[in-house]
């Protein structure tokens, strides 16, 4: 196993511009394999007996300019479409997409806001304060086993101020929402491993996922198919017809019809999964 995780960490040594930085690097992601609890840098400095000096250290790695989080991003996709056996439907990976709201008790924390618990668990709350992540994953293993091997997982909301501070701050300021930054994920990871499946659920099918969606297809010259739910309860508008009289303002919406009557003239052409 040694030999196997020397060869996969040394391509991330192109990311960094300074020795030093790389070999902070490789502590820690061992580190993060051997912790026994779940306490950040605390956790690595005690599993790995390092010096408490160390601490500093890696709390500075962190903040490091020698490194990039996209460069990191990019050599990680490189190396899963190398290394990992993917499963494919055809001649496309499996990807894999979901968001998860983590209850903090900080209410100062950066990222940390209110938010609405759609869980139809009895036991959490309707509203909590917490973490909104994101994840996106590609589906590797044998036929008798699937995994799902993250490749993308951040803060997807709360943190927009943040993003915006400083000298790098962006000319506009990021303000996707989490169903997009899902999308835009999906098809950086389908630039690199190629065409792609993305399995979301019905959450995610909203229009600014599909205009975004659209909008990335048409650039990024790869094939990402969503794979989801469509919701029951989608109705579509027809356009309205402009009246002639003076001074009369035209009707906003005309006569609306819902998603399930578009599929009932051809559900004759549809089979039920056994």
């Amino acid at each position: 196993m040694l030999p196997y995780l020397d060869k996969i960490i040394n391509e991330f040594r192109s990311c960094f511009s300074r020795q030093a930085a790389f070999h902070w690097f490789v502590i820690t992601v061992i580190g993060l394999m051997v912790r026994s609890d779940q306490l950040g840098v605390t956790s690595i400095v005690r599993d790995l007996t390092l010096h408490p000096r160390c601490y500093e250290t890696l709390i500075h790695f962190f903040r490091s300019s020698a490194w990039s989080l996209e460069s990191l991003r990019l050599t990680w996709l490189q190396v899963v479409r190398k290394a990992a056996p993917l499963m494919t439907v055809g001649d496309r990976v499996v990807l894999v997409g979901d968001g998860m709201k983590q209850s903090k008790e900080g209410r100062r924390m950066p990222g940390v806001k209110k938010m609405h618990q759609e869980s139809e668990n009895s036991s959490k709350g309707e509203y909590i304060f917490g973490h909104l992540f994101g994840a996106v994953g590609v589906l590797v293993g044998a036929s008798a086993k699937w995994f799902c091997l993250p490749l993308f997982m951040n803060l997807q909301d709360g943190v927009k101020t943040i993003w915006n501070w400083g000298a790098s701050a962006p000319a506009e300021p990021k303000s996707d929402s989490h169903v997009v930054q899902m999308i835009g994920q999906g098809f950086a990871a389908a630039k690199v491993l190629g065409d792609a499946l993305f399995l979301l659920d019905r959450y995610f099918l909203s229009v600014p996922a599909l205009i975004r969606w659209k909008q990335e297809q048409a650039a990024s010259g790869v094939r990402l198919d969503l794979i989801t739910k469509a919701k029951v309860n989608t109705t579509a508008y027809e356009f309205p017809a402009a009246k002639n009289q003076a001074g009369a303002v035209r009707r906003r919406k005309a006569r609306k019809s819902s998603s399930r009557s578009f599929f009932k003239p051809g559900q004759h052409r549809f089979k039920r999964p056994r």
